[in-house]
């Protein structure tokens, strides 16, 4: 089994990470899963930002947990939640840096929402 490549941020590949100052909140058949004003921004090389919300303002009983996971040379293993009462489309809607690699250890305990798979990410500068 080969060992998986561990990569540096650095200036062919940056990753930038911001507390964002706005109130998140993301919601699901009607139900706000998250609500949180602690928030931060990602932003790795061209990718968009993607927003990270504590777990601590996610309302985890919402989640299952899946069996699908990834891996980013930058960031490590990444686990992945459903939302059941979004059905289908929230299948895998959530992911999570549980033990992130140093360079990105401030997304420890942090979740991201894909905005397809939500009714709505409202953020309020």
């Amino acid at each position: 089994m080969s060992e998986k490549p561990v990569k540096i941020p650095g200036p062919d590949h940056p990753i930038t990470i911001d507390r964002k100052d706005a109130h998140v909140t993301v919601s699901v058949a009607g139900k706000v899963i998250a609500d949180t004003r602690n928030a931060l921004s990602l932003k790795e090389a061209s990718y968009p930002a993607v927003i990270y919300i504590p777990r601590e303002d996610v309302d985890l009983t919402s989640l299952q947990k899946t069996s699908h996971e990834t891996y980013c040379p930058y960031k490590g293993e990444c686990s992945y939640y459903s939302i059941p009462a979004g059905g289908e489309r929230s299948v895998n809607a959530i992911w999570s840096y549980e033990n992130p690699y140093a360079s990105v250890s401030q997304i420890k305990e942090y979740m991201a929402f894909y905005p397809d798979r939500v009714d709505a990410i409202d953020i309020v500068t």
